[in-house]
């Protein structure tokens, strides 16, 4: 696995919630923006598909515990432009993530669609 695979953040914050990820349901009735995570973990699972991309993670709690966590990013489309594709990571992978977390403390996040190379621009 090379450096520059592991230095790659997704990142999230309202200003790069794209516009479709909200139009077709609300970002705030799901998601908390004002409680940001990060996270890090081995990536177990990808689901490249419409409406959204969803990654899953095996994540360590303090107590070495592994918790999965899932993680909700924007349409595959959006990806793409964004220079992401179902290969750009995968299964074994180590992710670090930084999203809003779900209010009801699911395990979940939204994570916005960064570029490929984890610039936001």
């Amino acid at each position: 696995m090379s450096p520059r695979l592991l230095t790659r953040l997704l990142l999230v914050s309202a200003a790069f919630i794209t516009p479709a990820a909200s139009s077709h349901h609300s970002f705030t009735a799901q998601y908390d923006a004002d409680s940001p995570v990060s996270l890090s973990g081995y990536l177990i699972k990808m689901d490249w598909r419409n409406p959204h991309v969803y990654f899953f993670l095996e994540v360590e709690t303090e107590d070495g515990d592994i918790e999965e966590w899932a993680f909700e990013m924007g349409s595959p489309i959006a990806m793409e432009r964004n220079g992401w594709t179902r290969n750009s990571v995968g299964v074994g992978d180590i992710l670090e993530v930084e999203g809003s977390l779900a209010p009801d403390s699911g395990r979940r996040l939204f994570v916005g669609s960064s570029r490929e190379d984890g610039s936001s621009d």
